[in-house]
């Protein structure tokens, strides 16, 4: 099948040679199935189940996890796309329901879409014993109470959990008294700041339980099954999530096809500036040239319009071949039956062509898949082979095709693809301490049953500190021991998980008044100022006032062909120095800092061109973060051996500083878009030029520590790829930021990368090694 990809692949273009796009292949081989029978003393109704559905034996992990929760042990099941990890969590569920008829089970998922495919897959077993239902923000009013009382096997979100089952605990006590297995599904996506608050709430879930004599740490009480993609510390990880021992199984005993997996670089449109085609324009045309020759093809995209965007270009493209009505596009955002269509079509081959957002990452079952196309990088390598793991499903040879965007990470990846195949996966990283994250949820846990003295489930965070201050704001009343919420109502309305953003601003219709969506805080200077283009569910509107009395932005429809950037102004202040490491005369630092940021401006410009169309100014205030953050110092004499200028300092240290954001993502589990930096010829607090990197999330997420842990990994990588970057003065793949307060000004290429050497020679010596050269 790789045949399709070396000759004229791209219809748009057939006179384009695609083999100069091709900038490296690897073929990854089959692997063979690592099988034992199924268990003999199953309870019989599931092994004719299993037999019914044509399953004669159990990959070697399936059994491993079923063994491990059969001996009482909390388990962690991380293994590849399509291999069977559904079965590690539904066999123990189905032969706990079967033998305790009083037993109930718990599965969480991180979207609704996934929690209702697998009610639909335990439904298929047509066990009666089984009652299970979904229980999420779309389940009927009316409905709830019935499920409540006949539910044996709940599936449901950390949002329900949060803001509905555990404030209703007393609703739900005999359930929560009988739960027998509690399942958490691909517990990867549980990561940063969601998955610190995904963290308080599996502790305040153990703390409900045990109030009703259902402990998790007793040898009788709930079973906790994890399932997650592959990651760098899966049983870590899941310890963190929960605050129990988790057993880990990591060998995949599934069978894999052969896959050819092909590194795509986007052609020059103008070889000095480093611009290229877009990415989206090539991941269409690609799905196309595939669609066309057979193979069913997922592309995976980042946003809801790219999308949409892909799927229309492709479906104009296919057109003459009259297979345009064959692609369709697939988003959050959709409605549900909307999604089922698509679903059923790539299932039943009446769709060849899916352009979708990471909603179809997860293990949502959508038959059988020949080619996978991935639009920039996912996020994570994590994300990464799960997507292509969509390809080759049911045991067919497989194409996968990673398309590269114009970010430093994508093309130092095209440059280095020794650091794809190769590298070690992501450690997935959740922090219970952050007082940001977890002091609401101390507010809902005494809500929900007040706050004794010692609350050991949230270990290893120290509560005492926390709970005092919340008493001394008259948020906690201390009486007879304990400690109980004194507001009105549950707190667990005031906590958005999903972010640690403060409480959101609403985004609404100018014209009809009608609720578009909402923006945390953190964000809503930068994204919905006044003035601001802002695009939402594949819509574009332009906010026409911000109004920060009322919390709100009223937006109208816009059509035009701009977009703004903000301007802003950015100040560190070093609060505590937590670890350093001295690099000869440079040193690395990681510690809390706080942010004080200010948008003072906004520049239009022309969609297709980029073209400046002005700078409108701005009265905002400005908003504080304390957070966690790395930090890098290097003194006046280094910089004078780098022949770095002192007036240059500023434009090769404001270049590092992008190209290390854009890299950092290869060694922590985030998105740019999660982090910030500052850097300067000289700061206060440290008496040098410093490049600081930091959480953009109040508290930390951790993420900066992950670099920081790096070693000079991190700057290495940044060094290459800027060294190897094309361009003449800097571009978006080497060291221009998409989000760059200051207009990407000033920034000096060459100049960051004297910086650069001379920060990682000064390493070297530091472990008395001999400097080393940029690779490539």
């Amino acid at each position: 099948m790789l045949k399709g990809l070396d000759v004229s692949l791209t219809t748009a273009s057939p006179s384009v040679d695609n083999r100069d796009r091709i900038a490296a292949v690897q073929h990854l081989p089959a692997r063979t199935a690592q099988s034992v029978p199924v268990p003999h003393d199953l309870p019989d109704l599931v092994v004719d189940r299993l037999h019914h559905v044509g399953i004669d034996a159990l990959y070697a992990h399936q059994s491993e996890a079923l063994e491990l929760v059969r001996a009482g042990q909390h388990v962690v099941v991380a293994t590849g796309t399509a291999s069977g990890k559904s079965l590690c969590y539904q066999l123990p569920l189905l032969e706990r329901v079967l033998r305790d008829e009083k037993a109930t089970a718990l599965y969480l998922a991180p979207t609704k879409a996934l929690a209702h495919d697998q009610l639909r897959a335990l439904r298929e077993f047509r066990i009666p014993h089984v009652r299970a239902a979904a229980f999420d923000g779309d389940t009927p009013r009316a409905e709830r109470d019935a499920i409540r009382r006949t539910a044996n096997v709940l599936l449901t979100n950390p949002d329900m959990l949060h803001a509905g089952l555990l404030p209703g605990h007393r609703r739900w006590g005999d359930f929560l008294h009988r739960l027998a297995l509690v399942i958490v599904d691909e517990c990867h996506v549980f990561r940063g700041v969601f998955g610190s608050h995904v963290a308080a709430i599996l502790r305040r879930l153990r703390r409900v339980c045990m109030h009703y004599g259902n402990d998790p740490l007793a040898v009788d009480g709930p079973t906790f099954v994890l399932a997650s993609a592959t990651i760098g510390n899966p049983s870590e990880h899941a310890h963190n999530l929960t605050g129990l021992d988790i057993a880990e199984v990591v060998r995949d005993g599934s069978p894999r096809p052969p896959v050819a997996f092909a590194l795509w670089e986007p052609p020059l449109t103008d070889a000095a500036a480093g611009a290229r085609r877009s990415t989206l324009a090539e991941a269409a045309d690609v799905m196309a040239g595939l669609v066309l020759r057979g193979p069913a093809t997922l592309t995976f995209v980042k946003s809801r319009k790219g999308a949409e965007l892909v799927a229309a270009h492709a479906r104009r493209v296919l057109a003459n071949d009259g297979l345009q009505d064959r692609v369709m596009a697939y988003r959050a955002g959709y409605l549900a039956e909307e999604r089922r269509a698509v679903e059923r079509g790539l299932i039943d081959g009446s769709l060849r062509g899916v352009a979708a957002t990471d909603a179809l990452e997860l293990g949502v079952d959508v038959g059988s898949l020949d080619a996978v196309v991935i639009a920039g990088w996912p996020g994570t390598a994590a994300s990464l082979w799960q997507q292509a793991g969509r390809a080759g499903r049911r045991g067919r040879e497989a194409v996968v095709v990673f398309i590269a965007a114009d970010d430093p990470l994508d093309h130092y990846l095209l440059a280095n693809p020794h650091q794809l195949w190769g590298r070690p996966l992501e450690s997935a990283v959740v922090d219970i301490t952050n007082p940001y994250v977890l002091t609401p949820h101390i507010l809902c846990a005494a809500w929900e049953l007040p706050l004794g003295d010692v609350e050991f489930v949230f270990e290893p965070a120290d509560i005492k500190t926390l709970v005092d201050k919340e008493s001394e704001a008259g948020r906690l009343r201390h009486r007879g021991g304990r400690w109980f919420w004194s507001g009105r109502g549950s707190p667990t309305t005031g906590v958005s998980i999903r972010s640690a953003g403060g409480e959101p601003f609403v985004i609404v219709d100018g014209q009809t008044g009608a609720l578009i969506g909402d923006v945390d805080e953190a964000r809503v200077y930068r994204t919905v100022h006044t003035g601001a283009v802002y695009l939402h569910q594949g819509r574009t509107w332009r906010i026409r006032v911000l109004d920060l009395d009322q919390r709100t932005a009223v937006a109208m429809p816009y059509d035009g062909d701009e977009y703004t950037q903000p301007r802003s102004d950015t100040d560190v202040t070093v609060l505590q120095v937590r670890d350093s490491v001295e690099w000869a005369r440079c040193r690395m630092h990681v510690g809390r800092v706080e942010v004080a940021n200010q948008v003072l401006a906004y520049e239009r410009r022309r969609i297709f061109t980029n073209e400046s169309l002005g700078v409108v100014d701005l009265e905002l205030p400005r908003q504080h973060l304390v957070t966690q953050a790395l930090w890098l110092t290097i003194p006046d004499d280094v910089l004078a051996e780098a022949r770095v200028r002192p007036d240059q300092v500023a434009g090769a240290a404001h270049a590092a500083e992008h190209a290390a954001i854009g890299l950092l993502p290869l060694f922590a589990m985030c998105d740019r878009w999660d982090i910030g930096g500052l850097s300067t010829p000289w700061h206060p607090d440290t008496g040098h030029a410093t490049i600081f990197i930091y959480d953009g999330y109040p508290g930390g997420a951790g993420i900066a520590e992950r670099g920081y842990r790096s070693d000079d990994a991190h700057l290495q990588a940044t060094r290459d790829a800027i060294f190897r970057c094309g361009c003449a003065d800097g571009c978006p793949s080497c060291v221009q930021s998409p989000k760059c307060g200051n207009g990407n000004e000033p920034l000096d290429k060459d100049g960051a990368v004297r910086l650069l050497n001379a920060v990682l020679n000064e390493r070297s010596r530091s472990r008395g090694e001999e400097p080393a050269a940029p690779s490539g």
